[in-house]
């Protein structure tokens, strides 16, 4: 509904004004002698006659119709204003801003891949940002047959064309299936330029694309979860390190525990080494008493002082040290 019913009203602005509107329309029967034009910041307003451009105006501010808008008019820059009758005109007020939206796959999408016969099913979300690029185009396009176009509108044609344009960029490029997040800028980027190129034929440029997640089903993710914990302990020397990194990111009491749980796994294996030297020794040193005993046993003297190693030569007593030999 417009302000100059009955001709008794003289402002042409954005009426019903809110921020999810690419543009508005404002249409009525007659801009009446004296009407004013009002345009407010992050607004742009276009005069149209006739299914015509007849002027576009980007600043700011509360103009007079006949005496600064009508003299820039293409085809009506001479036209005055009679006593009874106005000028037969529409003025689409644009959104001048960047709008910014989030998406998620309409369906899910199933890429091929050799390791699952019917594809791997997967889903997407993101956000992506656009603008209006070119009035001329999005007024012979969308503006001639629409009174108001939303942000909905060009979220309906995007997450349209969004579906072909991830199974091209994930599978004609040759990504890996199981690890796309690492390839999420090749992606967005490729996205990006190709929705660009659809959105441009209605006016419009995409200012930024992000694939923010990809999400597989929970089984599969399931097999992921599991594969790397089993990666992950087949590692223990990278597991420790990992645990010891992530206790001291926590800092505290965690890093403490972590701390004296490492030192005492430490000194533990130390003990351990060394009560196996230990071992060792006293196994050596049985094992050379043992060999004496059974010399003696037999009637024989050993053939080598048990005690400094001299060569007894079947003596009684030690040539050396003086031991006892039998």
């Amino acid at each position: 509904m417009g302000l100059f019913g009955k001709q008794l009203s003289n402002v042409v602005e954005w009426e019903e004004y809110r921020d999810d509107l690419i543009f508005w329309k404002w249409t009525n029967d007659e801009i009446k002698k004296g009407s004013k034009l009002i345009i407010r910041p992050g607004q742009d307003a276009i005069f149209m006659f006739n299914g015509n451009v007849e002027g576009i105006f980007k600043d700011e501010g509360s103009f007079d119709i006949e005496s600064e808008i009508i003299p820039f008019l293409s085809t009506l820059k001479g036209f005055k204003f009679g006593f009874n009758s106005g000028m037969r005109a529409e003025v689409l007020f644009i959104n001048t801003k960047e709008f910014t939206v989030n998406w998620g796959t309409k369906n899910v999408i199933n890429i091929p891949t050799p390791q699952l016969p019917g594809g791997m099913p997967i889903r997407a979300n993101g956000k992506f940002s656009f603008k209006i690029s070119d009035y001329m185009t999005l007024i012979d396009k969308v503006a001639g047959i629409k009174q108001v176009y939303s942000v909905a509108d060009v979220k309906d044609r995007v997450i349209g064309d969004l579906d072909p344009l991830l199974m091209k960029w994930i599978v004609q490029e040759g990504k890996d299936m199981f690890n796309l997040q690492m390839n999420n800028l090749q992606i967005s980027q490729g996205i990006k330029e190709d929705l660009d190129m659809q959105v441009e034929k209605i006016g419009l440029t995409v200012t930024d694309f992000n694939v923010n997640s990809f999400s597989y089903p929970e089984e599969i993710q399931r097999m992921a979860n599991k594969a790397a914990s089993q990666s992950m302990l087949g590692d223990v020397d990278k597991y420790t390190k990992i645990a010891m990194a992530d206790s001291l990111e926590k800092g505290g009491s965690g890093a403490g525990q972590m701390a004296g749980q490492m030192a005492g796994l430490a000194a533990g294996m130390a003990m351990g080494q060394q009560m196996a030297g230990q071992f060792q020794n006293m196994g050596q040193q049985a094992g050379a008493t043992g060999a004496v005993a059974g010399q003696a046993a037999a009637g024989q003297g050993p053939k080598f002082c048990p005690n400094c190693g001299t060569p007894t030569n079947g003596a009684k007593f030690c040539p050396n040290c003086g031991t006892q030999l039998s």
